[in-house]
């Protein structure tokens, strides 16, 4: 099975370029062209898809702006001076507070602005951790086949029969509370998806016609897995990938909310500010509501999109 990613070429002396298909070599050099140019205007047309976007994008904006649009640092507590025991100005109560504060005198505006930059990040560098890692494997079991490809599929097997929260949770207290331990733990969980689907996605793409012709044409095993079976193989990995962001979001906010997340308890990162907040939900639920609010709305930005990608890159919905 060493020769699985790719068909053998015949024997018996050299190819005669005609006798290959001029239509089959045009669309083995355009297809990727044509292809992504058809979900880009397919995306185009998808309300789902501007939506995600927009909402994507003003969190992206935020966290890239924080220094600036944020009133206080993220650790700045500005409101212990308007703290009383039994009470916590809420949204609209001291000026220049809109949004209140949390239980240690925090500026909730201020920290929700800092939350989305250290969210953002944890989710989108646990994201590509699982993207590389995955990619990485899929790539050889595809590639070499035979026992390597057993090998690493029953490892992935072996990840994908523990629960993505539960492997996560495992990791990150093996490796200690930091930041750095949640995006690891969550991109060692997403490994085994990634990996799966780029294997079972470029095992689909060997038998195509592009492959075939080039193949013929007498070009290596390498070349054509690098320049034409892989780039047509990518696009069920991008659109995991979009989905994954969502997960990832949650996850880490999750793990922070369990204390993995390391930090003092006033650290500006969504998951941490559930951590405080559960105390004061009978009383205060406003301090609870905003992180949540945030999360679930980045999350759904992330699902919109993943889907509506899902959707354009589906050749059932775009035959139609």
């Amino acid at each position: 099975m060493t020769s699985a990613m790719l068909p053998p070429a015949p024997s018996g002396g050299p190819v005669d370029d005609t006798a290959v298909d001029d239509k089959e070599l045009l669309a083995a050099k355009t297809r990727g062209g044509g292809f992504w140019r058809d979900v880009f205007r397919r995306l185009r047309r998808n309300p789902s898809a501007w939506v995600g976007a927009v909402i994507i994008s003003i969190f992206v904006l935020v966290a890239v702006f924080a220094p600036w649009l944020a009133p206080y640092g993220p650790e700045e507590l500005p409101g212990q001076q308007y703290i009383t025991p039994g009470h916590i100005p809420g949204p609209g109560e001291i000026p220049g507070f809109p949004l209140g504060f949390d239980r240690f005198g925090g500026d909730m505006l201020s920290k929700l602005i800092w939350g989305a930059r250290a969210s953002l990040v944890i989710g989108i560098v646990s994201t590509l951790l699982g993207l590389i890692g995955g990619m990485i494997l899929g790539l050889v079991a595809a590639t070499f086949g035979g026992w390597v490809d057993t090998l690493i599929m029953r490892f992935v097997d072996i990840l994908l029969s523990v629960p993505s929260l539960l492997l996560a949770v495992s990791i990150a207290a093996l490796m200690g509370q930091t930041p750095l331990a949640i995006m690891i733990a969550i991109g060692a969980a997403q490994v085994p998806i990634f990996a799966r689907l780029l294997r079972a996605s470029m095992l689909q793409q060997r038998s195509s016609d592009y492959v075939l012709s080039a193949a013929t044409l007498g070009l290596g095993r390498g070349r054509i897995t690098m320049s034409h079976v892989l780039p047509n193989a990518v696009g069920p990995v991008i659109v995991q990938a979009t989905l994954t962001l969502a997960t990832a979001v949650i996850e880490a906010a999750g793990l922070s909310y369990l204390g993995l997340g390391g930090g003092v308890p006033q650290t500006a990162e969504w998951g941490r500010m559930l951590t405080y907040a559960q105390l004061e939900l009978a009383v205060n639920p406003w301090i609870a509501i905003l992180p949540g609010i945030c999360i679930t709305v980045t999350a759904l930005g992330f699902t919109l999109l993943g889907e509506a990608l899902r959707e354009a890159m589906d050749p059932r919905t775009r035959a139609r």
